[in-house]
């Protein structure tokens, strides 16, 4: 007995509105509406994955040895210019710069006992020699004393504490991470642009930034800078663009950097957003073969827009999706290679 195809209600895509078809497995016996892969507009923006950053964010060490007796703050704590995050043990440090000034104080007490005596030409070399030796062991006590402040982590400037990598007893050394610090009232986010898209960006372009969860919608950057340089490796330029003060964003979060105008060279795509299937780890969709056999791909998905999902890559032109996974999961199907 066979069974007729039916139509379903037409689905929405980016640019144009398609009618829905069906497509009939190998066995005859199956029916499975699908709708086209869409090609977004060459004229729309064009999205490239990026990453917020801290413009200012600094690494903390010691720059000497110690023992870890002082922990002042945490991983999220906000901190002032000047306050002591961590204190190592400074004891020896501290005899150390009693005994210098100790030694300072000896010789001052020399150098005193030959100025009564600076009238005699006997004593004047003397006298030199004092003079010599109170100044070495002034700068002795001062570079004692200047060691013993290392001991005393402070902050550089108001920020939060974003990792702490010492607990109490560790010992620091001499280029040891203690803490990270960063400035939350100046972010970026930095995008890997390729050099074909990077060519066709002009001084007087409008940029936006979209970070999903964070805003909503896109937000113009306050400056964008694409440094000169290209990775060798990848063949791409780095795009930083400056966020507005108080966006509610971390160092770390997923971004993304949108310019004007399409790129010819990587088309853009869509599918409805019905159609993508999450198994684990996997995103797909099911693409229809020219068998009419639903064949399982694998894509990456970006930015969604109402009832249709941007397909970053696996997906071309020309091609169909099934709209119902479940149905094409219980058709003879096969996975991509």
């Amino acid at each position: 007995m066979s069974i007729k195809p039916r139509w379903i209600a037409p689905v929405a895509v980016a640019l144009a509105v398609a009618m829905p078809l069906t497509a009939t497995g190998d066995d005859g016996h199956a029916s499975l509406a699908t709708a086209p892969v869409t090609v977004i507009a060459a004229g729309e923006a064009t999205s490239f994955d990026g990453v917020v950053e801290a413009v200012r964010q600094t690494v903390l060490a010691s720059q000497v040895a110690g023992s870890v007796i002082a922990l002042d703050v945490r991983a999220g704590n906000r901190v002032k210019a000047g306050q002591v995050l961590v204190r190592l043990d400074a004891r020896a440090a501290e005899q150390q710069a009693g005994a210098a000034a100790a030694q300072v104080q000896v010789a001052r007490a020399t150098q005193e006992s030959y100025i009564s005596q600076a009238a005699l030409d006997r004593a004047e070399a003397q006298f030199k020699t004092a003079q010599a030796e109170a100044a070495s062991q002034l700068a002795s006590a001062g570079a004692a004393l200047t060691q013993s402040g290392f001991y005393s982590i402070k902050a550089p400037y108001d920020g939060i504490v974003a990792d702490v990598a010492v607990v109490l007893g560790d010992m620091a050394m001499p280029g040891r991470a203690l803490l990270t610090l960063y400035d939350p009232a100046a972010l970026r986010v930095t995008a890997a642009v390729p050099q074909s898209a990077a060519s066709r960006i002009g001084t007087g372009d409008a940029l936006q930034v979209e970070m999903p969860g964070v805003a909503a919608g896109r937000v113009a950057p306050l400056r964008w800078h694409l440094l000169p340089a290209a990775n060798p490796a990848t063949h791409t330029l780095e795009l930083r663009l400056d966020l507005p003060p108080g966006t509610a964003a971390v160092p770390g979060m997923f971004a993304r950097a949108w310019l004007p105008g399409g790129t010819v060279a990587s088309p853009r795509f869509s599918v409805p957003a019905q159609a993508v299937v999450r198994r684990a780890e996997l995103t797909g969709v099911y693409v229809i073969g020219a068998d009419g056999v639903p064949l399982l791909r694998q894509v990456r998905l970006g930015r969604t827009s109402g009832e249709q999902v941007e397909v970053l890559a696996g997906i071309s032109a020309n091609e169909r999706v099934a709209l119902d996974p479940q149905a094409a999961a219980r058709m003879p199907s096969r996975m991509a290679p």
